[in-house]
């Protein structure tokens, strides 16, 4: 994975498992925003049923494919945020990502807790923001 990003996690903070507390875009280049992804195939229909860990890889899939249409790659992430049914289950969402990115470096990144999304039956939405060189 080509890592246009610097990653930084300060000794003062917490260990930052599946995630970087900071990450830094180089100079120049002009900044992405990524909508955010869910685990919705093309024709609009569910993908991964009732499992995090699958609806986190079909998410991630499709964050792939807009970074692909607009040429970054993971490396090029400097932010992300997800959106959750089940927060505390870090763990799942994590090997899920790291499975599609086949890396287990992370840029900054927050999870967040919610009560519902758009389409009944999602159970997890993952945003990104990429520098592009």
């Amino acid at each position: 994975m080509a890592t246009t990003r610097e990653v930084l996690t300060p000794s003062e903070i917490h260990p930052a498992p599946g995630f970087s507390h900071i990450a830094i875009a180089p100079e120049g280049g002009r900044i992405a925003y990524i909508a955010g992804q869910v685990a919705l195939a093309p024709d609009f229909s569910l993908i991964g049923g009732d499992d995090l860990g699958e609806q986190t890889k079909a998410a991630m899939r499709n964050v792939k494919i807009a970074l692909d249409a607009i040429g970054a790659d993971w490396g090029d992430v400097v932010r992300r945020t997800i959106y959750t049914l089940h927060p505390t289950e870090y763990e799942t969402i994590t090997a899920a990502i790291e499975e599609v990115q086949g890396s287990n470096e992370h840029p900054a990144q927050t999870i967040a807790g919610v009560t519902g999304l758009a389409v009944p039956g999602l159970l997890i939405e993952i945003e990104v923001t990429a520098h592009l060189r």
